[in-house]
């Protein structure tokens, strides 16, 4: 479906694409007849790191490189560009819809089927929908990502970022082969990432925004609170798939990737690390 073909033009776009954003805990609730968002944001933990991050470090400046270089910072044509031609797109991938085909998703928003791009699940999870998208994002890699690299060194880490992205891709896939929504972000790398650090440090305590309305709090809670927390509601999101119900966010993308990450960090962590971190930080 890449706009950027043979029947792209300049007031053409692509349907809105489905984004990953890892970690924002957001709940909707009425109050005396008026909706009410409580949103709690992680934003530090107490967990040391004994290593310089180099690689969490290279992904964050290669994922805002890209959003700058390539995406124009979200300025059109090159957002809706970059996501027709670089965001994953299940339906195309698979071969699922007809070469061709445009995909109306609104006034003047179309995109064209193309041919079966095989590099798209790794290019999408460099590309992003929006600023708090992109931001969002590379702030929870921060938060995560250090301690998870501490655990097993950089070049493991690179392998273990690439490899939990395309599980949550697999896992979008599965969930809905014949999709034409782009699906863009680097949160189903990042989702990987969480669920390494609640098996590595469960009881880390982590620091947290609150924000209730117009009232803002903070608190501390341990790692597998909040973070059995978050998958709870990334499961709760899937359901709707098997309803054949529709949403914005690829729920079934942060859910393959925190599995896979809680999976694979038994294979990818280095024990003569661990047994460092053991002896000067206690855990």
């Amino acid at each position: 479906m890449p706009c950027f073909r043979p029947g792209w033009t300049d007031r053409a776009s692509c349907p809105r694409p489905s984004p990953r954003l890892a970690g924002v805990l957001i709940r909707r609730f009425s109050l005396r007849g008026a909706t009410v968002y409580s949103i709690m944001f992680p934003y530090k933990d107490d967990n040391p790191t004994l290593t310089t991050p180099v690689v969490t470090v290279a992904l964050i400046a290669i994922n805002l490189g890209v959003w700058v270089l390539v995406q124009g910072m979200g300025a059109e044509p090159e957002l809706s560009r970059s996501v027709c031609t670089l965001g994953l797109i299940p339906g195309e991938l698979l071969s699922k819809l007809p070469v061709g085909e445009p995909i109306q998703s609104g006034p003047g928003v179309e995109c064209l089927v193309g041919p079966p791009l095989w590099y798209t699940p790794v290019t999408s999870m460099f590309m992003h929908g929006g600023w708090l998208h992109v931001l969002g994002n590379m702030w929870f890699l921060w938060v995560f990502g250090n301690n998870v690299e501490d655990s097993m060194g950089p070049v493991r880490f690179v392998v273990f970022y690439l490899v939990a992205g395309l599980a949550a891709a697999l896992m979008q896939i599965v969930l809905n082969p014949a999709s034409p929504i782009p699906m863009v972000g680097a949160s189903g790398a990042i989702s990987g990432v969480m669920g390494a650090y609640i098996v590595l440090y469960p009881k880390v305590r982590v620091h947290m925004l609150i924000f209730l309305g117009f009232f803002i709090t903070t608190i501390t809670v341990p790692a597998y609170l909040m973070l059995g927390y978050w998958i709870l509601l990334q499961l709760l999101g899937v359901l709707p798939v098997f309803a054949r119900e529709s949403g914005g966010i690829a729920f079934g993308a942060h859910v393959g990737g925190f599995l896979a990450g809680a999976l694979l960090i038994t294979f990818f962590k280095s024990s003569e690390m661990m047994a460092r971190r053991l002896r000067v930080i206690g855990f």
